[in-house]
C-alpha cells in the first residue's frame, strides 16, 4: 500500500505540474483559435494525464467492441466509477464529445477555466426543468455539429460492485433528438476507485455494446434496456467485485 501511495503521489503532482501550463495555453489561445482546436489541445492533457496513469501507476486499458459505435448521432451512456474514464473518453472516441456535467466543476482552478472554453452542457442541478430544457437544446446543437454527447446515467461515481440509480435523461435526450444510444460498461474502480487518488496497477476493461435506436422508445423503457446490458456486462468483466449468484439490479422507473 506504501508502494501505491508513492505512485499515486507521484501522479497527482504530474497532474498538477501539467495542467496548469496548459490551461493557461487553452485559455490564451481560445480567444483567437476554433473550437475544434481548443478541444484538440484540451484532449491532448487528458491523454497526457491517462498516459500518467499507465506509465507511473501501471493503469492499463483494454478496449472492447469500438466497433460497434455508429456513424451518425449518438448519446454515450456509460457506467461511472472513478475519474480515469473522465479523462480517458475523449482521446478513445472517434468524435468529439460533449459532456453533460454540473457548473460546479467550472469553478475549479485551471482545470475547470479550460473546459469552460470548449462546446460543454454545464447545468445547475437546482434547476431541474431549466437544466433539461439546456440539455435538449445545446445536445441538439453539438450534434448537429457532428459531436456525441456522452451522460452519466448514475450521475455520480459509483463504487465497485454497487449500481447507482439509473436516470433517464440520456434516453429522453436520444429520443427527443432521434440520437441512437451506445451503453458502456467501464471497470475503472479496479484501479482508481471512487473518492480516492490511491491508484492500483492494473486493467480497466472498456467494453461498447451495440447501438439502440431511440426512436418510437419511451425513455424509461429505453434506460431499463442501458442499464440491463451494463450490470451484466459488468459481471462478465469484474466477476469478483459481485456476490456470487446476484444478477444485474434493474430500476423498475428510472429517474428523470
Amino acid at each position: 500500500m506504501f508502494f501505491y501511495g508513492v505512485r499515486s503521489l507521484l501522479f497527482v503532482l504530474f497532474l498538477f505540474a501539467t495542467v496548469v501550463p496548459w490551461a493557461l495555453t487553452v485559455l490564451v489561445f481560445s480567444m483567437f483559435a476554433s473550437g475544434s482546436t481548443v478541444y484538440r489541445m484540451c484532449v491532448g492533457w487528458l491523454k497526457t494525464a491517462i498516459a500518467g496513469a499507465r506509465v507511473i501507476c501501471g493503469v492499463q486499458a483494454r478496449l472492447h467492441g469500438f466497433q460497434n459505435l455508429p456513424d451518425g448521432p449518438v448519446v454515450l451512456l456509460p457506467k461511472h466509477q472513478s475519474t480515469w474514464e473522465t479523462f480517458a473518453f475523449p482521446g478513445l472516441m472517434p468524435r468529439p464529445l460533449c459532456y453533460v456535467f454540473k457548473r460546479e466543476l467550472l469553478y475549479i482552478p485551471f482545470f475547470g477555466w479550460a473546459m469552460s472554453r470548449m462546446d460543454m452542457i454545464h447545468i445547475d442541478r437546482s434547476k431541474r426543468t431549466e437544466a433539461w430544457t439546456r440539455v435538449a437544446e445545446q445536445g441538439k446543437r453539438f450534434m448537429d455539429k457532428g459531436h456525441w454527447v456522452i451522460m452519466f446515467p448514475e450521475g455520480t461515481r459509483i463504487a465497485r460492485g454497487e449500481v447507482g440509480n439509473y436516470k433517464s435523461g440520456g434516453t429522453r435526450l436520444a429520443v427527443a433528438t432521434g440520437a441512437a444510444v451506445v451503453p458502456i460498461a467501464v471497470t475503472s474502480a479496479r484501479c482508481w476507485p471512487r473518492k480516492s487518488f490511491i491508484l492500483r496497477p492494473g486493467v480497466i476493461d472498456v467494453s461498447v455494446g451495440q447501438a439502440i435506436a431511440s426512436a418510437g422508445r419511451e425513455p424509461d423503457e429505453l434506460m431499463r434496456e442501458v442499464q440491463t446490458w451494463i450490470e451484466a456486462e459488468m459481471r462478465r468483466l469484474d466477476p469478483d467485485a459481485y456476490a456470487p449468484g446476484t444478477g444485474p439490479a434493474v430500476v423498475a422507473s428510472p429517474s428523470r
